[in-house]
Formats: C-alpha cells, sequence, structure tokens
C-alpha cells in the first residue's frame, strides 16, 4: 500500500492495492477518520485532504465533531432488531445466513469504518475486493454478491432509522448490463427414468443393512421430490407429522398434502399420485414417530456418485445437476404438461415472475397460435 504523510505528519494519504482512489486518515478527539478523496491524482488527492482535515479540526473546536457509530456496531444492532422481530417470519437459517455474511464478509471490509465512511464509492471498493477474490478467495457469483449487498443494505438502514446515517449510498452496481437468462438444470422426462432406475437397482444390490437403508431412503426421496417440486432444506426439515395421504375432491386421486416449513415460513404442497408409495414404503421401512424427519440424512454425496456413474451431472448447458434440480424437474414436467402457471407457483412457493424467467423453455404450451398470429384485414381498394 502507497502512503503520503502531509500537515506535519497529521493527515495521512494512501492507496489500496485494488484502487486506484487515494484515501485519506487522520486522528482527532479519540479517533482515526478516514475517508475516499475520490481523486486519482496525488496532487488532487492532497488539496481533498487538506481541505477536509482543516474542516474536520473546525468542526471539533466548535464542539460539533462527534464520535461515530462503526460500521460493525450497526451490524450487530441490525442482527438483534431482525432475528427479535422476524423470528415467526424467516427460518432461523436465513437469519444465520445474514450471521455469516457479515462475519465473514462486510466485517472483515468495513467493520472499523464510521458510517459516514460507507459511501457509494466504498460499496464499489467492496464489490472489486469480492470480484478480485483478495486473499486466495473464490470470487463469488452474481447471486451471492447480491445477497452481501442485500444485507449491507439492510444495515444502514438500520443506522438510518437509528439517527446514525442522515441518507443511504447508492448501491446499485454501476456498469449494470441485464443479466444473462439461464434456465436451470432438471431431468427431461428420459433421464429422470434412467436416474430412478438407477437407484432402484442400487437398492436391490445392497447386501449390508445399513447401506440398502440409505439407498432405500435415497430412491424414496429421488421419486418424493420430484412428484411434490419441494426444495431439498424443505424435504429435510419435513416429518412425518406433516405429511397427510388424502382423496382430492378436484380429481378423486390419492395425493399427499404437505405442510412445507421453509424460508418463507409454513406453506402447503399438493403432491402428484407419484408421490404416494414412496411414503407408504418409507412408514413401514421407518416405523415412525410422527416427530421423525422423513429423511434425516441430506443423501448428497449418494446423489451425485449416480449421477457421475450415468454421466447426468451436467445438462447439455454446462449446468450442474444437484437435488434442486429434480424441483426444477417437478415445475418443467407440469409446464410440459400444460398445468395452470400461477396453480404452480403457488402449489411451488414461488412466484409467477421466477418460472416465467427460469422455465420459460417449457412454456410453449402457453403460447396461444390463434392469439399471436392475429392479421388485420386489409380494405379493398375500391379506386
Amino acid at each position: 500500500m502507497t502512503s503520503h504523510k502531509i500537515l506535519g505528519d497529521k493527515v495521512n494519504i494512501y492507496q489500496r492495492e485494488n484502487s486506484d482512489k487515494w484515501q485519506c486518515a487522520t486522528y482527532l478527539n479519540g479517533k482515526n477518520h478516514r475517508t475516499s478523496t475520490k481523486e486519482s491524482s496525488l496532487a488532487l488527492a492532497k488539496d481533498f485532504a487538506e481541505d477536509w482535515y482543516l474542516e474536520l479540526r473546525g468542526q471539533h473546536k466548535r464542539g460539533e465533531l462527534h464520535n461515530e457509530k462503526t460500521f460493525k456496531f450497526a451490524a450487530q444492532k441490525f442482527l438483534d432488531e431482525y432475528a427479535i422481530i422476524l423470528a415467526d417470519q424467516r427460518s432461523p437459517r436465513w437469519i444465520k445466513d445474514h450471521e455469516g455474511r457479515i462475519r465473514l464478509h462486510l466485517n472483515p471490509f468495513f467493520g472499523k469504518m464510521p458510517l459516514s465512511q460507507v459511501t457509494s464509492g466504498s460499496v464499489q471498493d467492496y464489490r472489486a475486493h469480492r470480484i478480485q477474490g483478495i486473499g486466495g478467495s473464490k470470487p463469488p457469483s452474481r447471486s451471492t454478491l447480491h445477497t452481501e449487498i442485500v444485507t449491507l443494505r439492510q444495515i444502514m438502514k438500520t443506522a438510518q432509522r437509528h439517527g446514525w446515517v442522515a441518507y443511504l449510498p447508492d448501491f446499485s452496481a454501476p456498469y449494470k448490463t441485464s443479466g444473462k437468462v439461464v434456465h436451470r438444470a432438471w431431468f427431461s422426462k428420459a433421464e429422470y427414468r434412467q436416474l430412478y432406475e438407477a437407484t432402484r437397482k442400487n437398492k436391490n444390490k445392497q447386501q449390508n443393512a445399513r447401506h440398502k437403508w440409505f439407498a432405500e431412503q435415497l430412491h424414496d426421496k429421488i421419486l418424493f421430490m420430484a412428484n411434490t417440486g419441494i426444495r431439498p432444506d424443505e424435504a429435510n426439515s419435513l416429518e412425518y407429522r406433516d405429511v397427510e395421504i388424502v382423496e382430492d375432491d378436484a380429481t378423486g386421486e390419492t395425493i399427499l398434502v404437505i405442510q412445507v416449513r421453509g424460508k418463507r415460513g409454513v406453506g402447503y404442497c399438493k403432491s402428484t399420485t407419484g408421490a404416494i408409495r414412496p411414503i407408504e414404503r418409507m412408514i413401514k421401512r421407518n416405523q415412525p414417530e410422527p416427530t421423525d424427519r422423513l429423511f434425516p440424512s441430506d443423501h448428497k454425496k449418494q446423489f451425485n456418485r449416480i449421477l457421475e456413474e450415468l454421466d447426468l451431472k451436467f445438462d447439455r448447458e454446462g449446468n450442474r445437476r444437484t437435488l434442486y434440480s429434480l424441483r426444477h424437474s417437478y415445475i418443467s414436467f407440469r409446464l410440459l404438461e400444460g398445468a395452470d402457471i400461477y396453480q404452480i407457483a403457488k402449489n411451488c412457493r414461488t412466484s409467477v415472475e421466477m418460472i416465467e424467467k427460469h422455465y420459460a423453455i417449457h412454456l410453449k404450451n402457453h403460447l396461444d397460435a390463434a392469439a399471436i398470429n392475429v392479421r388485420r384485414k386489409r380494405k379493398r381498394d375500391t379506386q
């Protein structure tokens, strides 16, 4: 890091490795003060730093300079409030994710900063810091970085509510272009059949009782998820008392009605008939108590091993398949069958917008050619 001293070593001007802008810092009123000069030229940065220091010293003499709250203080206040106010609206995991982003990324970068120094420029410096993978860390994905900025915005909103900052910085990403629409990895019907036939063979060939139980659970989990569309984390938290076998009045079929607890609280899901046999086998095999988990193990390693054996780990676009792909397959199958997109969104506890964005490739059955290929009749020339 390059640095220069001015005003008798009272002000330090320095430049971070990943930024061409000069920063300035001084110690006054028992506290360190820092800000960005927003200048790339050292001469202009020195002029800015001198004016900034003289203004700070004037505020100190007039008794206007108060010790500011740090970002770390505001972050802890946000976590304390968020955990209490939204305890019954967000899952504990959602709250813990905020804690993890603050502890691992936001506090190491912003923690010691006074809140007034969390500016649009420092937010952009943070983006550059994360994307460059400083310290040998892997650069985050676009969505991961977005969630970190969301947490940062929530912290600064907390600071504004308490009067610690007068206004919020601009958190939007500069030079932003439209993000590429990526269709989520799913299994075609032929690939899905190949998958569950492979897991059936896998469970039948197991001799060890413990290995056989895991193989049977995996087979039934695949069938259960592909016929309900629930998320993997929702499946892992399901208890037997959350699942009810019912006769559906609308269709006359036997289905499951599931009380789902996920990131948006409690929701409901109605399965297809294909989920009945897996749940019946699990009840017979496990003899469960009502509060027992349906899937006490996540089966990720087993599932990935079978995908690799079948050469199904990646789809034709190179997207990696996971257990989440079973949810995507459920939505895709329903769309291909011509199901109502609004009802699918309700049953999957998501929005129509999300389905249209990520599953648009399957929406051809929802396009009305008669409405699209309209031709206006031309008036005949009477002359």
